[in-house]
């Protein structure tokens, strides 16, 4: 029997840049994830919700598609108008849409004059370890992730939207990982702004949160570690980048297209069947960094999103679902390849 533990603690250290304070989607400031987790009687599934501070507002953002097989609500109003209007929640793929109708109306109830909203909600397959036909998620499962949501250090592994995924062979879930860009800004946004950047360590921040539940072999720093394919019906992966640099929608589509990139860091194979998708947004509604600036915090995303996938693993716990048992990786096994 082995305790959930994040991947740095098995020695492993994903790039060159430093992490937040907690290592999380939740280092970027304003920035809170609730979540709810349903186990029990052939169930393994739940929500997680990622709420930014000033969505009624709405904030900048972009969405990049990997392999379009999956169900993602609300995607063409962000590709249209470059923002989210809302927070963004993640579930099993048979419960998508009765998330997406909870979330209205809770979304509703703070705002009576609404007559047009665009809740965004995300999903993956956890039907190898959960009776997905019956989708039990409730409006009160939905109401709770959100009304809870906090800054803390999100759970990972087997959690919500994460409590029935399976990746590269092994027990997975939500995991999360950030980066602080070494300088306080760009050049570029200094000079637009003598106002000093609201990130961590003086700096902007970088985070990001996955719900890995796709096929390969994990791979470990460029080392293989195989295991038995899972048969699983659907594999797919949703990530979630946040941060506080001031982007526009177009930069924002830039990283997300890199948070898909950085699936292939950990071994995805990017399966014909697998719905790889990446939401970008930032808490920062003053664009003012170039594109030339954008290196370092390319480099950030790929970073955190390797380490949160590998997190995802490395703190799930071996499962019994619905029809199978799914192991977590044997951390002895990721030591000894560092």
């Amino acid at each position: 029997m082995q305790s959930p533990r994040r991947v740095r603690e098995l020695g492993v250290v994903v790039g060159t840049l430093p992490t937040g304070s907690l290592n999380a989607i939740t280092d970027v400031p304003g920035v809170r994830v609730g979540q709810t987790t349903i186990t029990g009687d052939g169930l393994n599934t739940g929500v997680t919700a990622i709420v930014p501070d000033g969505w009624e507002a709405t904030l900048p953002a972009a969405v990049a598609v990997g392999n379009g097989y999956g169900k993602l609500i609300g995607t063409t109003q962000v590709d249209e108008l470059g923002v989210i209007e809302t927070p963004i929640l993640l579930t099993g793929t048979l419960s998508t849409f009765r998330v997406a109708d909870a979330f209205l109306t809770w979304l509703l109830d703070r705002d009576p004059r609404a007559t047009s909203l665009n809740p965004i909600v995300g999903e993956t397959n956890d039907g190898h370890l959960s009776d997905i036909r019956r989708r039990p998620i409730t409006p009160a499962h939905v109401h709770a992730a959100l009304d809870t949501a906090s800054p803390a250090l999100p759970t990972e592994g087997c959690a919500g939207a994460g409590t029935g995924t399976a990746a590269l062979g092994f027990k997975a879930g939500i995991g999360t990982a950030s980066r602080v860009l070494p300088t306080p800004a760009p050049p570029s946004a200094r000079a637009a702004s003598a106002a000093p950047p609201a990130g961590g360590a003086g700096g902007y921040t970088v985070g990001a949160l996955v719900q890995a539940n796709f096929s390969g072999v994990l791979t470990v720093l460029g080392r293989p570690i195989p295991a038995e394919p899972i048969e699983a019906d659907g594999n797919s992966c949703m990530i979630v980048v946040a941060t506080d640099l001031p982007l526009d929608s177009r930069q924002l589509g830039r990283l997300a297209r890199r948070a898909i990139f950085a699936m292939a860091r950990v071994g995805s194979d990017y399966a014909p069947g697998s719905g790889d998708y990446a939401i970008a947004f930032t808490t920062s509604r003053t664009p003012s960094v170039a594109d030339r600036d954008l290196r370092t915090p390319f480099q950030a995303v790929t970073e955190s999103v390797e380490e949160a996938l590998l997190n995802s693993l490395t703190m799930a716990r071996t499962t019994t679902g619905f029809r199978h048992t799914v192991r977590a990786v044997p951390h002895d096994r990721i030591e000894r390849s560092v």
